[in-house]
């Protein structure tokens, strides 16, 4: 079935991030999202869920077990289950990105207070 973002399940998150539903299944998820410059996600893991974060635009700062990682658009990277992670927009443009998630990770986040 064909979807645009334009379509999607819109959805914000952190109280200015933005998140489309492009695939919302059971075993697979994606998502289109956008962090506006200096905004962060709460540091956090996944049991079960592995996922790859991949850049459209912008740069972002991802945080992986403890290394931060400096993504630029057309790069990404994945993340194993049991990983601490936490996603940040450290410049000062918006930053767009798909995260594919299988299986999905609807009830499967524990958030760290690190």
């Amino acid at each position: 079935m064909k979807i645009s973002k334009q379509e999607a399940a819109h959805y914000i998150w952190g109280a200015q991030c933005d998140g489309w539903h492009l695939v919302q299944g059971e075993t697979l998820s994606v998502i289109h999202e956008r962090m506006p410059a200096g905004t962060t996600e709460t540091r956090h893991i996944h049991t079960k869920s592995r996922q790859f974060f991949f850049v459209l635009s912008g740069e972002a700062c991802m945080e992986l077990d403890g290394v931060t990682y400096v993504l630029e658009a057309h790069e990404g990277i994945e993340i194993p289950p049991g990983a601490p992670h936490q996603m940040q927009n450290r410049s000062t443009a918006d930053v767009e990105f798909l995260v594919i998630s299988h299986p999905t990770t609807r009830g499967d986040r524990t958030e760290l207070n690190e």
